[in-house]
């Protein structure tokens, strides 16, 4: 056990992922995570599965399009299910049509 009491290798999982749409693709983009988003939280070990759209960077540089996710996981091996599985399949299939850059991840880590 860690100091959190967790198992080593079964702790939660917390990422966030960016999707960046190609120009007019915005609306797609969105479309096509929310289609996903009702059975992915049905996966195993999926806690949760929260889209969000950009509003706009501190600049001021206005909405852009970009899906922020931020999912939570029970463990890697849930992740990694999801990460090999149709729901999320569904939607990689369509990266070329709709992302301008490719998927970007960010595993989090809890500092309080």
């Amino acid at each position: 056990m860690n100091a959190n009491g967790e198992n080593a290798g079964e702790c939660e999982i917390c990422l966030v992922a960016r999707l960046v749409p190609k120009t007019g693709q915005a609306a797609a983009l969105a479309d096509a995570v929310l289609s996903i988003v009702d059975d992915v939280l049905q996966e195993d070990g999926c806690i949760a599965y929260i889209p969000h759209v950009a509003k706009g960077g501190t600049g001021g540089t206005g909405a852009t399009g970009e899906v922020i996710m931020y999912e939570v996981w029970a463990n890697q091996a849930t992740l990694d299910a999801h990460a090999a599985g149709p729901n999320l399949g569904r939607l990689v299939i369509r990266f070329d049509e709709l992302l301008a850059e490719p998927l970007q991840l960010e595993v989090l880590q809890r500092i309080g």
